[in-house]
């Protein structure tokens, strides 16, 4: 299912951003015991038991920000680990700073493109996967940046167990519906409901709720 994910084709802005003293330290402390380096081109493939020291369940959260979602649905939720994927540096230094300050040991923190992490998972082996407030890349030449698109969703489905959830939120309306024309076309899923089941608001809804925006959760279940 996974040969026609476009992993050439990036769907994230790359951004830099600097670090202030605090989250400087964070990374220079917490990177060697909680980072995941994600080499593009690199097939090594991801030992999720051994990365966290423990057989349970994952989430991945891609594209997780500030690591503020990531890291209260974490807390609330320990008995299964988390995993976020991020490029935006000082994201992954605030992400490591709260696995400290809350103690979270559930928690593991991988630096790189989503898709390329994503090969090196193996298949049937993620309980959920959380992708809230996506880049829209509104323009429509920039549509086939987007992360939910056919070839990808076949990979994130491939990815996770039989039941397993993929939720996606999004405050663009116009991506909303393609969301859900693609999700719906998947026949290796099936829609659950539309709620945000326990997803923390984020600073990306309240900006989208103050434009005025809907906020769409969709939820669907790897058959």
């Amino acid at each position: 299912m996974t040969d026609t994910a476009d992993r050439h084709i990036r769907t994230f802005h790359p951004r830099r951003g600097r670090l202030g003293p605090r989250l400087a330290d964070a990374h220079a402390e917490l990177w060697p015991l909680f980072g995941v380096a994600v080499e593009d081109g690199d097939g090594t493939p991801l030992d999720l038991a051994a990365l966290f020291g423990r057989s349970a369940p994952v989430v991945l959260e891609i594209g997780f920000g500030m690591g503020d979602t990531l890291a209260a649905m974490a807390a609330a939720d320990p008995g299964r680990d988390y995993l976020g994927v991020e490029v935006h540096t000082p994201g992954i230094a605030n992400l490591l700073a709260k696995i400290k300050d809350q103690d979270l040991h559930n928690v593991r923190v991988a630096r790189g493109d989503a898709i390329d992490l994503l090969h090196k998972v193996a298949p049937a082996s993620l309980d959920a996967i959380n992708v809230f407030f996506p880049d829209p890349w509104p323009k429509a030449r920039h549509h086939k940046r987007r992360l939910i698109r056919p070839g990808n969703v076949a990979l994130l489905g491939e990815r996770l167990r039989p039941g397993g959830i993929l939720h996606c939120a999004t405050d663009w309306p116009h991506y909303a519906s393609a969301m859900a024309e693609t999700l719906d076309a998947a026949a290796f899923l099936h829609r659950v409901d539309a709620d945000r089941a326990g997803r923390p608001e984020t600073k990306f809804e309240r900006r989208g709720t103050a434009a005025g925006r809907p906020i769409a959760d969709l939820r669907y279940a790897r058959s």
